[in-house]
């Protein structure tokens, strides 16, 4: 029988990364559904001249699948601008964790969302800051997907 989760999902759920939260923050993203178990919340601080990633902490609330997920978005999007941090999709943690399994996938989903609504309340909080329209049109994609539906584009892994 094959293992349920690959080596690198099994190690980032024991010794997750970036894990915490920043207390002055300049971005906080609450993403979840208390119905399944699943709660994330992605704090970040950026360099507001860049709009560099320069910190990200995560605390979730969820299975070994949730906590993998949030601990490799931190790593993917650090040191990143904003732009770049929406580009990570679920696609590239699943990836990044070598796979999950179907049930699971709604994880890295959630973990993308994560950073989505952490970007957005960024610009939120920055009133002297427009959100770039392309930010604005993904943020709006990502609040619209259901984690627990499978995503079109994504093929299940594991």
């Amino acid at each position: 029988m094959a293992p349920m989760y690959s080596e690198k999902v099994l190690e980032h759920f024991r010794n997750p990364h970036n894990m915490g939260e920043i207390e002055d923050a300049d971005g906080i993203g609450d993403v979840g559904n208390p119905v399944c178990g699943d709660l994330m919340r992605i704090t970040l601080k950026v360099d507001d001249g860049t709009e560099t990633i320069t910190d990200i902490k995560f605390k979730t609330f969820g299975c070994g699948a949730a906590i993998a997920s949030s601990s490799v978005v931190t790593d993917l999007v650090k040191g990143k601008t904003l732009r770049e941090a929406l580009e990570i999709s679920n696609k590239t943690v699943v990836e990044e964790l070598g796979g999950l399994p179907p049930v699971k996938l709604h994880c890295s989903v959630l973990a993308e969302q994560g950073i989505a609504a952490a970007i957005r309340d960024y610009y939120g909080r920055h009133s002297d800051k427009q959100i770039p329209p392309q930010v604005q049109e993904k943020l709006s994609k990502l609040e619209s997907i259901d984690p627990h539906q499978t995503p079109g584009d994504l093929e299940p892994q594991g």
